[in-house]
């Protein structure tokens, strides 16, 4: 019996292909479990371009999820993939036409402006890029410096929150709790109100771990997964946010999103 694999959509752009991607992942949601492999078509400049993604959604049987604003461009993907009946959608089209319709103006038809080159994106920019310096601990002078510190131990969203809140402009460092190795004495210099302590609650973190464990091929037995270990490292990181005297967070059945606004809310009302 073949193996059952995931939908696959392909997410393209005249652009990065943000908006888009933003757009199925929230859609997605509402299909939790099912999962898709999602694949980003960025910079769509011509119809080479989408011949090239035509055929390979073809092959693939997979779903085109477009953000096109260039007409010319807009047009012959749908053209080439009724031609070619595959699954599309037009993530733009009928708002900027139905807004030029009501406002009886054309629209300027001009990739990428979500994105004007100000203070505001390149703010953003740096805050991304600290947020990948200082990850999961790989320099831990990032702590002194980070508007927002998370810890907590493996699989509880760590990196993710970093870049969600660095795309808010936050400069995030996060520092994984592990019993065997002794926090960065910078954790316990810096003031504990921006300090963040992500906890889980045992037996969530058993069945993300081992998925993780799965997907990567690994056995399902490891100490990774092992609920003994778990709780071991729970109750450490437990004792470490206690010394840190920070706000915690009960992520177990939070998405990204939520804690991250749950974090936002709280650093924005102090």
């Amino acid at each position: 019996m073949a193996e059952q694999t995931n939908p696959i959509i392909y997410v393209a752009s005249d652009s990065a292909g943000e908006t888009g991607e933003a757009v199925v992942r929230a859609v997605m949601v509402q299909f939790y479990p099912q999962q898709v492999d999602m694949r980003i078509v960025p910079f769509l400049e011509n119809r080479a371009g989408i011949d090239k993604l035509v055929q390979t959604a073809k092959q693939r049987d997979g779903i085109i999820v477009f953000t096109l604003v260039i007409p010319e461009l807009r047009d012959y993907l749908v053209e080439q993939a009724i031609r070619y009946q595959l699954a599309y959608i037009d993530l733009l089209g009928p708002i900027i036409g139905s807004l030029e319709k009501k406002l009886q103006q054309e629209s300027r038809h001009q990739p990428g402006m979500i994105h004007p080159l100000d203070e505001d994106y390149f703010k953003k920019v740096e805050a991304v890029e600290f947020a990948v310096k200082y990850d999961d601990g790989r320099d831990f002078s990032g702590v002194l410096q980070a508007d927002i510190v998370l810890v907590g131990v493996s699989r509880t969203s760590k990196t993710p929150l970093s870049m969600y809140l660095a795309h808010k402009k936050f400069k995030v460092a996060n520092v994984p709790l592990v019993p065997e190795i002794q926090p960065p004495e910078q954790l316990f210099t810096v003031s504990k109100k921006k300090i963040v302590g992500l906890r889980i609650d045992p037996e969530k973190l058993n069945v993300i771990r081992s998925e993780r464990l799965k997907m990567l091929g690994l056995p399902q037995n490891a100490t990774y997964a092992n609920v003994e270990r778990i709780n071991k490292e729970l109750e450490y990181a437990n004792n470490i946010m206690k010394r840190l005297d920070c706000t915690v967070i009960d992520v177990s059945n939070k998405a990204v999103e939520e804690t991250a606004s749950l974090i936002i809310e709280w650093f924005q009302g102090r």
